[in-house]
């Protein structure tokens, strides 16, 4: 039996801001339980839902030294769906209104729940074989596994891997100041090691010292090599690429499931699609004050509205978008620009478009099974969830080759009769009306070819079930 540690600055269903959250909660359901042991260590924020707060039982507690400071470690724990929770609760750190809050803050914050979490093993008697680390937040964990914690026989032989969810997020600030945060030795801050353009940077401690490094698609895998995409740390990816690998990411299934989804107004599968799938668009159109009709392309976006996400093609593109026989249902929140820009268009359009300006779980559902087409032309996208769950729902996404999306969604081929949606190459605005302006004509001219790609869509599998197997094998290997 192996045994894994997860460690995570968020999971679900405790907190999350993002896909990582999605990760760290359901990968360790998907393991097997008679060959892994997977445990998971999160924060115990103060702004995790009481209901969730209130199934916490007290372990332990200890103090703990953080470069000159000496600070409080409480342990707790849970069980949930399965797995083996724990949460290391310090109410100086984690008592704010949000997990995250400034980065000099932060950079504290994860550098004391980075040694204590590995500080709590021996008092909760778990002995992990591999640590699995994810994002910078936990940066540090493979660097103080080689320094500090290196010397007793418990963690000795403990392997580390450092997951990149989003390259983007570093975790940077200057060298005193973490060196005083952190107590390492001034051996660990140059150039080789954890200091990066005159500043520390938790994310490449990770990634020099960590055993293994994954991402979270084999193309962002194979972006991150790149000046484009790699944000100033491709020369370090590029010389560890024979370590990198990229496992793309799952969905729960049984959450986003056409079939059984009690948030949708008409339940389908890949069967009743046909006929049922289009009375949940009369239903959103009706919700949403869109004009009636169930012949008219309907395209949903639901994302956080940032330019990461191809909103200023859209933009670009808006009112062309507006004159053609579409409908455009948004839901999400981000720049401000953006937020209003489709306020604009909803008031100067309102049987054509529909912006929902805030975020909720229902709505994303409604909008998975009511739309024909999904538009995600992200400028890049380390694996991307939502096209996942558009597929799952015979909605066909329209994306960008970029990252995970370019390793999950087959372009159609009309020739071949191939293909589970539609993609376009460059970062062009044009380009990507195009590429909705081809679909819409298949959608109309071709209903039989649509009808097969929700199909194959539909068929597609990327279930949680389908990635653990490739953890898996890489656990097996590197223990």
């Amino acid at each position: 039996m192996k045994k894994i540690l997860f460690v995570a600055s968020e999971g679900v269903p405790f907190i999350k801001t993002g896909g990582l959250a999605d990760v760290v909660g359901s990968l360790p359901k998907y393991l097997s339980k008679d060959e892994f042991d997977v445990r998971v260590i999160l924060p115990k924020y103060l702004c995790m839902r009481d209901d969730l707060k209130n199934r916490l039982n007290y372990v332990a507690h200890f103090y703990m030294d953080l470069g000159w400071r000496t600070q409080y470690v409480g342990i707790l724990e849970t069980v949930y769906d399965g797995v083996q929770f724990y949460f290391i609760d310090n109410e100086y750190y984690f008592s704010g209104f949000k997990p995250y809050g400034n980065i000099f803050e932060d950079i504290e914050k994860f550098a004391f729940f980075s040694k204590a979490a590995l500080s709590a093993l021996p008092v909760i008697g778990f002995q992990p074989d591999i640590v699995h680390c994810h994002d910078w937040q936990t940066g540090l964990i493979p660097v103080f596994l080689k320094d500090k914690f290196h010397d007793g026989p418990f963690f000795a032989n403990m392997k580390s891997i450092m997951t990149i969810h989003n390259l983007k997020f570093q975790g940077v600030w200057d060298v005193k100041t973490v060196k005083n945060i952190t107590g390492l030795p001034d051996y660990y801050f140059t150039p080789d090691k954890l200091e990066a353009y005159g500043d520390a940077n938790y994310l490449k401690g990770g990634l020099v010292y960590a055993d293994v490094l994954t991402t979270v698609s084999p193309t962002y895998a194979e972006e991150i090599k790149t000046p484009f995409y790699g944000e100033n740390l491709n020369g370090l990816l590029m010389a560890r690429s024979h370590d990198l690998r990229g496992i793309v990411n799952g969905i729960d299934y049984d959450e986003y499931n056409p079939d059984t989804d009690t948030m949708i107004e008409k339940t389908y599968n890949a069967r009743t699609f046909r006929k049922e799938k289009i009375k949940n668009k009369i239903a959103l159109q009706k919700e949403l004050g869109l004009r009636q009709n169930d012949k008219m392309f309907m395209i949903g976006i639901v994302s956080r509205l940032t330019d990461q996400k191809g909103f200023d093609l859209i933009a670009y593109m808006m009112e062309e978008m507006c004159q053609q026989d579409w409908q455009i249902v948004v839901l999400g929140t981000g720049e401000e620009r953006y937020e209003n820009m489709f306020r604009h268009f909803a008031w100067k359009y309102p049987d054509k478009v529909s912006a929902q300006i805030y975020y909720s779980e229902a709505m994303s559902h409604k909008i998975y099974a009511a739309s024909d087409a999904f538009l995600m032309p992200s400028l890049f996208e380390p694996c991307g969830l939502s096209q996942l769950m558009s597929l799952r729902y015979g909605t066909l996404p329209i994306v960008r080759e970029t990252g995970g999306l370019k390793d999950t969604v087959q372009p159609y081929n009309e020739y071949e009769g191939t293909g589970t949606g539609f993609s376009f190459c460059n970062y062009n605005a044009h380009e990507m009306y195009n590429t909705i302006r081809y679909a819409h004509s298949v959608y109309v001219d071709k209903k039989r070819e649509w009808n097969k790609m929700i199909d194959r869509a539909m068929a597609a599998d990327f279930s949680w079930k389908a990635s653990a197997d490739k953890y898996a094998e890489m656990y097996n290997w590197l223990a």
